[in-house]
């Protein structure tokens, strides 16, 4: 249950290890919790208190480095969207968000046969890492190799609290898309006090695992039709679903919008999201849930202008594309004619872009 200072549930990893009714009873809150709210805090996952104090102190190495040594893995410089997006460089509906941040993928090769691959695999690729800082790339592999482990074990008590079988998701992801960012928001100057971190939205694959620094607020989630704050919790994360997951259940699962709002200048805020989705070319079917549950299964949200497909590679090209004009200017020009995005004057971002590689 939700703690009284905390508007969303507090649920517990480690009872899934803790015998069959532990185990029943954590299932039971994470389907009451992601059908109810969308979000949740996750605690018991494992994850050391050593290991996000290290992560912690690197991500601020990494945004305390000259201009130059960020700049030299600026995404621009990447067609797969990998690398440092300098502040401002990021948008949601079309508003820039204020923050920083590094995007860090699989390490794939590049597909150079654009003309017969579906357009989605041009995600696939190699990473960008700084020179000036080689203990991030390491330290991000350990990171994401627990979430991982967290991952698929919720998403198994998920598929067991649905009434599938409990492999149902490992059969159906593939080789997981995971997208991890680690991102900084610089404090505002207070003359607007909801400037924009993000913009509200909601995710576009099926999980998200967010380490939010311990201190300071900013995410706000949608809840009867109004914004409650979702403060940091020591040792936690928090957890939400994305729409995949919301079309995989008919919406008996929920997808819930959520933003950040900047912090107040002094103050400063380190977030690290990690979103593991499946393989691009997978289709996550629908799952055949008991009919208690279908009865509660309220259907897909429609948004005319955000649509949700069932392969997810359709769906994170999309979120890439509109997130980054200026990469799609530059490298992806001919999808952005296809298909009818609008990424804000795309000739001026081009050259924009252009003068920065």
């Amino acid at each position: 249950m939700a703690e009284p200072n905390f508007p969303l549930p507090i649920l517990d990893l480690s009872l899934l290890d803790q015998g069959p009714q532990a185990a029943e009873s954590f299932r039971t809150q994470l389907r009451d919790a992601t059908h109810d709210v969308g979000f949740f805090y996750l605690v018991g996952t494992g994850i050391t208190p050593d290991l996000e104090s290290r992560l912690l102190s690197t991500s601020r190495e990494f945004f305390a480095l000259p201009e130059a040594d960020k700049l030299e893995i600026e995404n621009v410089k990447s067609p797969h969207f990998r690398g440092y997006t300098r502040l401002g460089g990021e948008r949601t509906k079309g508003k820039v968000d204020w923050r920083e941040q590094i995007d860090i993928g699989p390490e794939d090769e590049a597909i150079t046969d654009r003309e017969n691959q579906p357009d989605f695999l041009r995600l696939l690729g190699p990473n960008q890492w700084p020179s000036a800082l080689p203990t991030l790339r390491p330290l991000v592999d350990e990171w994401q190799t627990k979430l991982i482990e967290v991952a698929r074990k919720l998403l198994r008590a998920w598929a067991l609290a649905l009434g599938a079988e409990e492999d149902y998701f490992d059969k159906h992801f593939g080789n997981p898309a995971t997208l991890l960012k680690i991102v900084r928001y610089p404090g505002t100057s207070g003359e607007d006090r909801n400037a924009q971190g993000v913009g509200p939205h909601k995710d576009a694959g099926v999980l998200t695992l967010l380490w939010i620094e311990p201190g300071v607020a900013g995410l706000q989630v949608e809840k009867d039709g109004e914004w409650v704050a979702a403060p940091p919790i020591p040792g936690a994360f928090v957890v939400n679903i994305g729409e995949m997951l919301e079309y995989a259940t008919q919406g008996y699962l929920k997808a819930t919008t959520h933003r950040v709002i900047a912090p107040l200048a002094p103050n400063e805020r380190i977030s690290i999201p990690f979103f593991f989705n499946p393989q691009l070319d997978a289709n996550l079917p629908l799952i055949d849930l008991p009919e208690e549950f279908k009865a509660e299964a309220n259907g897909v949200t429609v948004d005319p202008t955000n649509t949700i497909h069932t392969l997810y590679g359709q769906n994170a090209l999309k979120s890439r594309l509109r997130a980054h004009p200026d990469v799609a200017a530059i490298h992806h020009a001919d999808l952005v004619e296809k298909h009818g995005l609008n990424v804000n004057a795309p000739g001026q971002a081009y050259e924009v872009a252009r003068k920065r590689c």
